[in-house]
């Protein structure tokens, strides 16, 4: 299986990631990408963008260095009834967004009940594309009620490469296994992902990859394994999001 997209980077913005937009398109183009999704933090985020930041993200080209560039947000959800801390007014300009549990950012769940409702929410709201690091083990969920939601709702769930090398979200790599044994079984969408801090790491998932391909994954379900996939998919959900508006 072989990735032409990694839809899942940080740039400066975040607050404690290393690179500017430029340098991940040159880092991805280095490593033979097609396409980067710019998803710097929601603005909980401590040392986060501010709302700002998102307004003027859309100004910027469509492709640098050959790149395409998709401008996008890793949302964290905030309540147990799966808020985002991002206004509408700002995810309706996004070309991506990405939905997850952060520390220090506002959410109070503490139980496998909770963080489950507040992530199928964040599934079945319509803003959302994809699900990022769904199987942190500080934030634990029901797996197979996750997936079959994601399964319903045709969104897409992450494997996160940065969860397997413990650079954070240690313990991650049992319940990715999981899931992505889960997401086989029932043909649900997953997107695999660096969650790249750097232009050195953006586009590496190895160890990703290895995974979804020993739970049995096909390519044909990996969104970022063609950029027409990934683009069709958006262009889906967005016509969905246009019928409910």
């Amino acid at each position: 299986m072989q990735l032409k997209a990694d839809l899942h980077t940080h740039t400066i913005a975040s607050g404690h990631a290393f690179s500017t937009i430029k340098e991940l398109a040159e880092g991805a183009k280095r490593k033979g990408l097609e396409l980067i999704a710019i998803t710097d933090h929601g603005i909980t985020m401590p040392g986060g963008p501010h709302p700002y930041y998102f307004s003027q993200l859309v100004s910027l080209p469509g492709e640098i260095d050959g790149v395409k560039i998709l401008k996008g947000v890793e949302a964290n959800i905030i309540d147990c009834n799966g808020s985002l801390d991002m206004p509408e007014n700002l995810l309706k300009k996004l070309d991506l967004v990405l939905a997850s549990f952060h520390t220090d950012t506002g959410y109070q769940g503490k139980s496998i009940e909770e963080n489950t409702r507040a992530m199928i929410s964040a599934i079945q709201n319509p803003y959302v594309h994809i699900i990022s690091h769904p199987g942190n083990p500080e934030f634990p969920v029901d797996l197979e009620k996750v997936v079959y939601a994601a399964r319903m709702s045709g969104k897409a769930l992450e494997i996160n490469n940065n969860s397997l090398l413990s650079l954070s979200r240690p313990g991650s790599a049992p319940r990715c296994d999981k899931l992505a044994r889960l997401a086989a079984k029932t043909d649900t969408f997953i997107s695999i992902n660096s969650d790249a801090h750097s232009c050195f790491s953006v586009g590496n998932c190895d160890l990703a990859l290895q995974l979804a391909e020993k739970a049995g994954i096909k390519a044909s379900r990996v969104l970022n394994t063609s950029v027409e996939f990934v683009e069709d998919y958006i262009k889906v959900l967005k016509k969905k999001l246009r019928r409910i508006c």
